[in-house]
This record gives structure tokens, sequence and C-alpha cells, in this order.
């Protein structure tokens, strides 16, 4: 006999469960620096998702059943292209009292509506008490699109508005973020349309003598009151979802002019890598040409923390 009792279907955990309104999602930035205090510099950049692949690599962790040995890991390539600031933020109390454009490239008028003078950083309010920055990709440069992806950043230092100056019409590179080892992932899963509510609430199927169908669940409710609440496993969006991926261990990085790990012909569904490349231990949501956002681990794990990897080959099939 089964049990009475059981976890209800389809955590609310993730309600609701629609199609999200943006590409790339925002981030807490004040509770990931006092979460990290020993962040710096820029806490994030944007990449897009080349796909996955299997690295051999020699474990070097500390007591671990593989030490010494070469193993094979499951590994997904990002290409992070350069990006540039295109707004200063300053804010009083958590609320932006005052936004100063410093850029007016052209590409930017794919997405929003560009000044055609760029202001400075003399006007500044004389009371503040944090410095963000909007920056925008260049995927003009990768195989993947040319309108840019825009996101607000946060940065950690000690001078914010010296630091905003020094990057402030510079094109910021993955050698400009990489100081940490473990990451997290924000982005999109897979979209996958009208599902009903046995994918969708991981619902079991009924006897297939039972009436009205086997993938729907048994009642959607009682008599009275006469209404279905929003509890009830049902048919709709399945996909398209903004998840986090935490505590990404980064194995590997670089520029593909020093080290190309191009295939032939490139890789499936996205083609060659152009610029720089990041190689992360595991798999991640989202197709291939996903936009990603990557931020340092505002509460990295010991588990994570102390696996060295230490790279040797890269090993991908040919579409």
């Amino acid at each position: 006999m089964s049990a009475l009792k059981r976890p209800r279907r389809g955590s609310l955990q993730f309600y609701p469960r629609k199609r999200v309104s943006k590409f790339l999602p925002s981030v807490n930035w004040s509770t990931m620096t006092q979460l990290n205090p020993q962040l710096e510099g820029i806490l994030g950049l944007i990449g897009y998702k080349v796909g996955m692949a299997t690295a051999i690599v020699k474990d070097s962790t500390d007591k671990s059943m593989t030490a010494g040995k070469k193993i094979s890991v499951p590994v997904t390539l990002l290409e992070i292209p350069p990006m540039k600031v295109f707004s200063i933020r300053f804010y009083k109390e958590n609320k932006p009292i005052k936004e100063i454009i410093v850029s007016h490239d052209k590409e930017l008028k794919r997405k929003l509506k560009v000044p055609k003078k760029i202001g400075s950083l003399d006007n500044i309010p004389t009371e503040y008490d944090d410095i963000r920055i909007i920056v925008y990709s260049m995927p003009k440069e990768t195989s993947v699109k040319k309108t840019p992806d825009i996101i607000e950043l946060a940065i950690k230092a000690k001078d914010k508005l010296e630091f905003v100056k020094s990057i402030m019409h510079k094109e910021l590179s993955l050698t400009d973020f990489l100081k940490v080892n473990l990451v997290d992932v924000r982005g999109l899963t897979k979209g996958k349309g009208l599902v009903g509510p046995l994918k969708r609430f991981g619902l079991g199927l009924k006897q297939h003598k039972s009436e009205k169908g086997r993938r729907r669940p048994g009642s959607l409710g009682p008599w009275h009151p006469a209404h279905v609440t929003f509890r009830v496993p049902m048919a709709g969006q399945m996909g398209l979802f903004t998840r986090v991926h935490y505590n990404q261990l980064i194995l590997n990085s670089g520029k593909i002019k020093e080290k190309d790990i191009n295939n032939k012909s490139g890789f499936k569904y996205y083609g060659k890598i152009k610029t720089s490349y990041l190689m992360i231990v595991g798999s991640i949501q989202g197709p291939p040409k996903r936009q990603i956002l990557i931020t340092p681990a505002f509460r990295p794990t010991r588990y994570q923390a102390k696996k060295k990897y230490e790279f040797l080959e890269l090993v991908t099939k040919t579409p």
C-alpha cells in the first residue's frame, strides 16, 4: 500500500512559472558585498554560452580518491567579449539619485536612445552612498549577434569614484574580472512553451482506466469554494525561467589568439570562438548563444573551493 502522505507536486518556490521579461537577471548587489567582503573590482561580466565538452585534467585535490591521476570532467565553454561602460549611477539609501551617460556608441542605437552629447563626472552629487555602472557587451566581435546586452554591475574598491574614472572609456576584458576561482552563473533555461501538468510539475500517471485523462491531476479542488487556486498543477509555460547555479568552478580561461580551442568547423549551433573564453566545470542553464551573467561566488563552499584541477586537454565532438 502506498503512503498516505507525500510531498506536494511542484515547488511553489519558483512561482509564478511564466516567461521572464528580460534575458539578463538583476542581482542583489548589496547582499553579495555583505556576505563576501573580500571581493574587489568589477563584480560581474556578460558571456555567451558556446556549448559543452569534455576536459582531461590532473586532479591535485588534497585527500581525493583520484589525487595525482588524470580524470575527465564535463565542462561548459563561454565566450566573453569585451564590455564598455555606458553610464554611472549614484545611489543614496538604495535609490538612484543621478545617472551620467559616458558613452554614445553607435551599436547602442540598436537597443535604446542614445544622446548626442555625453556627460562628465564634474557635476556629481555631493552626498551618495554607492556607485554602480551600467555596462554593455560587444557581441559584434563574436559570431552571435550585433545587438549589445546591457546590465547594471556593482564595483568594490576603496575609492569607487577613482576606480570608475580609470575604466570609464576603456574596454573591460575577462582579465579585469577573473580574480576568483568560484563563480555564480545566472541565466535563463531553455524555453519549451506550453507543457502539460505531468511534465511541468512532475505528476504521476494515473491508472489506464481513469476517466478524463491520465496526464492530469485527479481533482482541481473542492466544490466549495468554487474556485481553482494557483497551487493546483495545470498546463502552462515551461522553461525560459531565471535560474542561478552557485559555486561553479573555473577550470581554464584565455584568449583565442593565444590558444585556439576551436574545432575545424566550429562548435555545434554556435560557430567559432573569436574573443576570450571561459571554461567552467559542469553544466549551466540555457541553449547555445544564450546570454549569461557571471558573478563571483558570494557564499563559496569549502567543498568546491578545495578542488584543484590542472587543465591538460579539451575533447570536443565535431558537428
